[in-house]
């Protein structure tokens, strides 16, 4: 089973997922939002420095699949 990273919005609205052994580190999610992911900081995802809309539009383009989100019902 893939261990999944949960990195909650302060707003509700969604959680950012990070399956670490998907990840191919292509850093696109560093060059699309350099605000939200920190590769070398822990917590590496500070998921409030994005809106909903960022988030998911970034999470789009992640390479791998690495990146997905689960959004509030």
């Amino acid at each position: 089973m893939e261990k999944i990273v949960r990195y909650p919005h302060p707003n509700g609205e969604i959680t950012v997922l990070w399956i670490p052994e998907r990840c191919v580190h292509a850093a696109v999610c560093v060059k699309s939002l350099p605000n939200v992911y920190h590769p070398k900081d822990k917590p590496w995802v500070t998921a409030q420095n994005a809106s909903t809309a960022e988030l998911i539009e970034q999470i789009k383009h992640c390479p791998s699949g690495a990146l997905q989100y689960e959004l509030k019902k």
